[in-house]
């Protein structure tokens, strides 16, 4: 047997031994084996040299529109392609809104789980392994399917959440963003020893540290950053919640952007989320921690347009985070120029009370109506170039764009984004008290020995009685470290 064959068989045993604790969370799984295709899923073959042995599964909905976004959708252990394409909702949104979507598979052939390997210097590095087969993918979707290669995005659950936040550090000129579920920072762990002890709690590194571990991933490589999205269930004990509070350390470094919330609000399925936006005021990083929920991709089974998915192993009914991270990138707003209607100019706020919103904006020739988008998700669509936003709640923090449609129903380039704050709200609360008493109050939780802020996943110290902080609850639910100083 030749050295290098030899190596990568030990590869694979080690990371074997280095996933136990996935191991036995996923001890009831069926064996694997290879997707076959199912309705519209395809197995793509031939679409490059494939150094880290995968499959390619594609789904592209009927009348493809040229320069059409990508998506990228990367399974977790155990599962396969097909799991994914059934049950994560991504082939309605690709029907609904115009885009394609890429399902590489690994197999029990290079992972005795069927694990991406997020933890493998060899298989998630730029030009190697797995992640340079998926990139392969990404090139021939942009060939035979005519991709868009500014929009393209990838996401993935678990080990496939840990392979995205890799490829988003080795490859950001090709990611315009991602997303990343109950998975691992980038570059978390870079031998097999290390892959669980990620997963019950990432090391304790600054943001500039984790930020590092970007910045490294491409050497000198300056921007732009792909835009993040990080889901996680408060009760995963399988990935822990610790590895989201690091993830959004890592991106919002990356972007420059410090580690307090733009805005926070409250979202379906007990989702808190919070947005960190970029210099210009456009969301860059956001959280959503979910409320309860264990391992698993979020899904919300139902005809709602932000409803999507099917319960399965690992496929959780809380709130459809497809629909949300769709909506995050953009996907649902139509293609930026391509011979479309201009954006509105002009979009600006004329009034607020506090359960409504008033916008106006310039008109646009050749529009037949404007579609309005409140925080990515549209919420009218007017023949006027104003409208009032009603049913909103006091002292929240509002995004809006506009959309200009024509006489066919397409959508064109979306305008620049205004923020607007309903009057009134709730005063902040503040409460001192030990680690122990705020998790018995509810204000905060434990992982791994160590407690958490509910809402902001602030690392506040050990669960003892022997350390004490104050906590800012604002808005309901979301609290904050504010030892310094904490106004009501």
């Amino acid at each position: 047997m030749r050295p290098s064959i030899l190596r990568r068989l030990l590869r694979r045993v080690a990371a074997t031994a280095a996933l136990a604790l996935v191991a036995a969370t996923l001890s009831t799984a069926a064996a694997v084996q290879p997707a076959a295709a199912a309705g519209g899923l395809q197995q793509v073959t031939g679409f490059g040299s494939n150094p880290g042995n995968l499959q390619m599964y594609a789904y592209t909905p009927a009348a493809l529109p040229a320069n059409a976004p990508l998506v990228v959708a990367l399974h977790g252990c155990t599962q396969t392609a097909n799991d994914y394409y059934a049950s994560s909702g991504w082939p309605k949104y690709a029907d609904l809104w115009g885009f394609a979507v890429v399902f590489p598979q690994t197999t029990s052939a290079n992972n005795a789980l069927s694990c991406f390997g997020w933890f493998d210097p060899a298989e998630d590095g730029r030009g190697r392994g797995e992640a340079a087969s998926i990139v392969q993918m990404v090139e021939y979707a942009k060939q035979r399917y005519g991709s868009d290669g500014r929009r393209v995005y990838v996401t993935g659950l678990s080990a496939g959440g840990g392979m995205t936040a890799d490829l988003l550090a080795a490859y950001p000129d090709v990611f315009a963003g991602g997303s990343v579920a109950s998975g691992l920072p980038a570059q978390c762990a870079t031998s097999q020893a290390g892959a669980s002890g990620c997963q019950t709690g990432p090391q304790k590194l600054t943001p500039a540290q984790w930020g590092d571990k970007v910045r490294g991933a491409y050497p000198g490589y300056s921007g732009p950053w792909p835009r993040v999205a990080i889901w996680q269930g408060t009760a995963d004990y399988t990935v822990y919640p610790a590895n989201a509070t690091a993830l959004r350390d890592q991106w919002t470094d990356v972007w420059g952007i410090g580690q307090t919330p733009s805005a926070t609000d409250s979202l379906p399925g007990g989702t808190t989320r919070s947005v960190y936006d970029d210099a210009s005021g456009d969301p860059a990083v956001v959280t959503y921690s979910v409320s309860g929920m264990g391992h698993g991709l979020a899904v919300s089974p139902g005809s709602g347009t932000d409803q999507c998915g099917a319960t399965a192993a690992y496929f959780l009914n809380t709130i459809c985070s497809t629909y949300h991270t769709g909506v995050f990138w953009g996907l649902d707003q139509g293609v930026p120029g391509g011979g479309q209607l201009p954006a509105p100019s002009g979009l600006r706020v004329t009034g607020v009370t506090a359960d409504s919103v008033s916008l106006s904006w310039d008109a646009v020739a050749g529009a037949g109506s404007y579609a309005v988008h409140r925080d990515g998700a549209k919420v009218a669509t007017t023949a006027a170039t104003a409208y009032t936003d009603p049913g909103l709640t006091a002292g929240t923090a509002y995004r809006y764009t506009v959309a200009a449609v024509d006489g066919s129903g397409t959508p064109g380039t979306a305008s620049s984004q205004v923020t607007a704050t309903t009057t009134g709200g709730a005063p902040a609360r503040c409460f001192t008290a030990t680690n122990y008493a705020q998790v018995a109050a509810g204000r905060a939780h434990t992982t791994g020995g160590y407690v958490y802020a509910n809402g902001s996943d602030q690392n506040m110290g050990l669960y003892n009685v022997f350390v004490t902080h104050t906590l800012k609850e604002s808005p309901s639910g979301y609290f904050v470290i504010a030892d310094t100083g904490c106004t009501a």
